[in-house]
């Protein structure tokens, strides 16, 4: 792998592990794994009594890896996906392990600095666009491809574009899921090339499993295990149009069978996952989300008047509709007296649109000087976005393969009201900092989010439980250290 340049990673912490281990970091299926794990380090069996969960065993302690993760980038706007592997590769060098993380596609929008900023751009999106749909740009010099490359032009790019729609994308999805076998080919072995130069990576970390298409050219000329995090794609892959839909899914079958092991950040998509990939369990590694809690505290006294925050993309999907007609049910039924929100969160130029008409809807209930909208914080910002608030509720429609915005709202001592549907349950259950009501249902959300409101004093006691859980279960380090476990069991103890 030719050099990054990236900043010398930083020596294992000589502190003792944390009191418990991290909930779900290792699989137990096979005799192999378990083998595995033993010859690399000590496993501790955590005490999960509190939390009434399954005990699980963790390792503490490995032999240094050279990890690359790949990551496709936003170019325009934050995305969970790059702020959540930014995050683990900080972490990763924290615990001695030589990791760089590499944006895919287009440069990356993260709201913490990148530990490894030298890494170069690969499989950049206006070539792999170009390559797809012109035989002239599969044979053009590298000359050509670096000037296409340009992060300047890349961003600008993006910026024109928006979000790509899913139902533009079904024949490009496919090709690039076919890898070397598509029409990207020439993006491909650049990636393989790079990886190549140097002295190679132990590990290379897929960001999501639409990137498996790279996985058998990467294990033939890198030796390296190959790993992929689930991060939520079915529901794109779902809105493909057909034929495309039905082949890309089986295409993903075929090709998850180059890569060595699969990390999911909940039990609740680990299993849908494995059920649609027909994954072998034994291969599938369960390894919650965490975030960086530096600056996370909770506000000293609580907002008054109560408000009701909303923090995610702008979007139907993520259920800002539903919550607006939620609102509008607390103010018709004044169960909560002068009851405020806020909107927080990415906002594209094809949210705007949507977004538009929900102010207008709010206003023409006259509520428009109760609500305020702010898109695009940055970290500093979200955080004392998520302090200002009183509950907070993200009611996505579709099945969130976690919802790091549940965590984020914890972190800060903010209790959640959450749909009773994917990984919203196993949070609520293992945090305690929240409660669950009916899906897509807006007067039954807002029933829950005035239940908590009637009684303050119970609702920050209850963000209080989920933030106390979080600060031992949900850091960074603590998802680095169940991702490590799953990257020696998925190198077979090498």
């Amino acid at each position: 792998m030719r050099s990054a340049k990236p900043s010398p990673a930083r020596q294992p912490s000589t502190a003792g592990p944390s009191s418990s281990g991290q909930l779900t970091g290792i699989c137990t299926h096979s005799s192999e794994c378990r083998e595995a794990v033993s010859r690399c380090g000590p496993v501790r069996a955590p005490d999960y009594s509190s939390l009434q969960l399954p005990r699980s065993r963790n390792v503490v302690h490995h032999r240094t890896m050279r990890i690359v993760q790949l990551t496709p980038g936003t170019g325009s706007f934050h995305c969970g996906a790059c702020i959540r592997d930014n995050t683990l590769v900080t972490a990763l060098r924290e615990l001695g392990h030589d990791a760089v993380i590499v944006p895919l596609y287009l440069p990356m929008t993260l709201d913490e600095p990148n530990p490894t900023p030298e890494a170069p751009l690969l499989f950049g999106g206006i070539n792999v666009y170009l390559q797809h749909k012109s035989r002239l740009f599969r044979k053009t010099p590298a000359w050509v491809d670096r000037l296409l490359n340009s992060p300047a032009l890349l961003k600008s790019a993006a910026k024109r574009a928006g979000m790509t729609s899913a139902a533009d994308l079904g024949a490009l999805t496919l090709s690039t899921l076919r890898g070397e076998e598509g029409l990207q080919a020439k993006e491909v072995e650049k990636v393989v090339g790079w990886l190549s130069e140097g002295e190679k990576p132990d590990v290379v970390c897929l960001s999501n499993v639409l990137l498996v298409g790279l996985a058998r050219r990467l294990r033939q000329a890198t030796g390296a295990a190959v790993v992929c995090t689930l991060q939520g794609e079915d529901s794109f892959l779902d809105s493909l149009p057909e034929p495309e839909r039905t082949q890309c899914w089986e295409t993903l079958i075929d090709r998850c069978r180059e890569v060595d092991a699969f990390i999911p950040p909940s039990r609740y998509y680990g299993e849908v996952m494995t059920g649609r990939l027909r994954l072998p369990p034994e291969n599938v590694h369960v390894v919650h989300n965490g975030i960086n809690l530096d600056g996370y505290a909770p506000a000293a006294e609580p907002p008054d008047p109560p408000v009701l925050g909303f923090f995610a993309r702008q979007c139907h999907n993520k259920g800002l509709g539903t919550l607006v007609e939620a609102y509008l049910e607390l103010r018709r039924n004044g169960g909560v007296a002068g009851l405020k929100f806020r909107v927080a969160g990415t906002q594209t130029a094809e949210d705007a649109t949507y977004v538009a008409g929900l102010r207008a809807r709010l206003s023409a209930n006259g509520l428009g000087s109760d609500v305020e909208f702010l898109p695009n914080l940055d970290r500093d910002q979200k955080i004392a976005f998520l302090r200002s608030l009183s509950v907070l509720s993200v009611p996505a429609t579709y099945g969130e393969s976690f919802g790091l915005y549940v965590v984020e709202a914890l972190a800060a001592g903010v209790p959640v009201v959450q749909p009773h549907h994917a990984a919203f349950p196993e949070l609520v259950e293992i945090t305690g900092g929240g409660v669950l009501c009916e899906p897509d249902d807006p007067v039954a959300l807002a029933r829950a989010v005035e239940g908590l409101l009637r009684d303050p004093a119970e609702a920050r006691a209850m963000g209080e439980r989920g933030r106390q859980v979080v600060l031992r279960e949900f850091s960074a380090r603590r998802m680095a250290e169940g991702v490590v476990t799953a990257l020696v069991c998925a190198r077979g103890g090498r």
